[in-house]
C-alpha cells in the first residue's frame, strides 16, 4: 500500500519556488553534450533538468489536470546531399523535457505552430509527439474560419499598435492551460531569434507573418483586415520617425528589412506578448550555428540553456552573450516604451548558474561569448553577416 500510495502522484505541478521567487532572473544551465548528433545526451539533460526544474506540489499550485502547450522552434535544413537538419530547438532535449512533466503525471499536451506544414518534415518531431501523445493543432486557417470564428482563442492587446486582436490556437490562453515556450539561439534579421521571436509561431497563420512589412499589415487578407488597427500607419510612421530622431542606432540602413520592417516587427511582437499567458521562456543554447556562409567556423557548441519567467530579460542576456550589444537592438527599447518590459540593459538582469544543487548568482560576464552573425540592418561597407556591437550608453539613455 505504502508503495502504491508514493507512485501515486501529485495533485499539481509547478515550477521550482525559486524561479516563482524570482520572476525578474535568468537562469542559465550549463550543459555536456558531446555535439549536435548525440541524441542521449540532449535527451538526458532535458529530463535532468526537467526533473529539477517542474516539481510536484501537495499544496495548491497547477492541478495535473491541465494542458500543457509546447512551442519549440522547429527548423529544418535540406543539406546539399538531400539530407535534412535540424537547426531549430533540439528536439532530443525536448523529448526529455516532456518525459520529465509526463513524470509529474501530466498527460495532456498540445504542440502549436503556424509553420507546422512547412517545418513537419522534421520527423522526429513528429515521432516523439506520436509517442508521447501530444495533439497537433491543426495550422493553416481558411478565410470563412475567421468569419465563423472557428477554432480560434482571440484576445486584445494592452495599447495595441498593429493587431487590434490576435488570434492563437486553442487551447493558448484557456483558464486550465499552461504554456512551454522552447526557443533556439540563432540569427535572424531582427539579430536573434529567442524567445520573444519564438512566440510569434503561436499566432494563427496567416497573422504570424510579422517580418513582411506593409505587406502584412495594409496589404492583409481581407480575412484579417477587421483585426489591423485602423491608425496603424499613422502611429507606426510616429514611432519610426520618433526614433529616428532619438536616435536608434541603424535606421539609417537601407537592408531589406530595413527600419520600418523592424518598427512593424517589434509593434507586432508587443502586441503578441501583451496577449499572451506563459509559464516558462526557454532558450536552447546546446549548439548553435553561424550563418555567414564566408566564416570557416560554422558550427559552436555553447552546451547552455538559458530560461526564465520574464522573455524579454531573457532575451537581452542571449543577445548579450551572442555577441550583440542589446541596446542597439530596438524591438526591446521599444517593449520598454509600451510598458512591457522595464529594462532593456542586460547589466540590471539578476543571473543564476542553475546547477545539481541549485541556482547560483553570478555575473554576466562569468559566461562565454558565442559571436553569432546576423544580417540585422546592415550599414553601409559592412558585411551582410555582422555583430552588433557598438558600443551603448544605458546610463544615458534610460527611456
Amino acid at each position: 500500500m505504502a508503495a502504491q500510495a508514493l507512485a501515486k502522484p501529485a495533485p499539481y505541478f509547478g515550477l521550482h519556488p525559486f524561479i516563482e521567487a524570482n520572476p525578474g532572473a535568468v537562469f542559465i544551465r550549463r550543459t555536456r553534450a558531446a555535439g549536435r548528433m548525440d541524441g542521449a545526451g540532449m535527451r538526458g539533460e532535458g529530463l535532468q533538468l526537467g526533473r529539477e526544474i517542474f516539481v510536484s506540489l501537495d499544496r495548491p499550485g497547477l492541478p495535473i489536470s491541465h494542458r500543457v502547450v509546447l512551442k519549440p522552434n522547429v527548423l529544418t535544413h535540406r543539406g546539399r546531399d538531400g539530407t535534412r537538419v535540424n537547426w531549430g530547438s533540439d528536439p532530443d532535449f525536448y523529448e526529455g523535457l516532456l518525459a520529465a512533466l509526463r513524470e509529474l503525471g501530466l498527460r495532456k499536451f498540445y504542440y502549436a505552430e503556424a509553420n507546422y506544414r512547412t517545418s513537419r518534415w522534421s520527423a522526429q518531431y513528429d515521432d516523439i509527439h506520436d509517442r508521447m501523445g501530444v495533439e497537433i493543432c491543426e495550422p493553416e486557417r481558411r478565410a470563412r474560419h475567421f468569419k465563423d470564428g472557428f477554432e480560434m482563442n482571440w484576445t486584445r492587446p494592452a495599447d495595441a499598435v498593429v493587431y487590434r486582436e490576435v488570434p492563437h490556437y486553442p487551447p493558448i490562453n484557456e483558464p486550465d492551460t499552461w504554456l512551454l515556450n522552447y526557443a533556439k539561439w540563432r540569427s535572424h534579421g531582427m539579430c536573434l531569434t529567442q524567445a520573444c521571436k519564438n512566440a510569434q509561431g503561436l499566432t494563427v497563420w496567416p497573422f504570424q507573418r510579422f517580418c513582411s512589412g506593409w505587406a502584412m499589415v495594409t496589404g492583409v487578407p481581407d480575412a484579417m483586415k477587421p483585426y489591423i488597427c485602423t491608425d496603424v500607419v499613422e502611429r507606426v510612421n510616429r514611432y519610426l520617425e520618433s526614433h529616428r530622431r532619438m536616435g536608434y542606432s541603424r535606421y539609417q540602413s537601407t537592408a531589406k528589412l530595413g527600419p520600418v520592417e523592424q518598427e512593424i516587427w517589434a509593434h507586432k511582437t508587443c502586441d503578441n506578448l501583451s496577449a499572451l499567458r506563459a509559464g516558462l521562456h526557454m532558450i536552447e543554447a546546446i549548439y548553435a550555428r553561424n550563418e555567414d556562409p564566408a566564416d570557416p567556423v560554422r558550427e559552436f557548441l555553447p552546451n547552455m540553456v538559458m530560461f526564465g519567467k520574464d522573455p524579454f530579460r531573457l532575451d537581452v542576456v542571449g543577445l548579450w552573450l551572442g555577441g550583440h550589444e542589446p541596446g542597439n537592438v530596438h524591438f526591446y527599447r521599444i517593449a520598454k516604451e509600451r510598458g512591457l518590459s522595464n529594462t532593456f540593459n542586460p547589466w540590471e538582469v539578476p543571473v543564476y548558474e542553475w546547477t545539481a544543487q541549485g541556482p547560483v548568482r553570478r555575473k554576466l560576464t562569468d559566461f562565454p561569448r558565442t559571436l553569432l552573425k546576423t544580417y540585422y540592418l546592415q550599414k553601409a561597407g559592412e558585411p551582410l553577416y555582422h555583430l552588433v556591437n557598438e558600443p551603448f550608453d544605458y546610463d544615458r539613455v534610460k527611456l
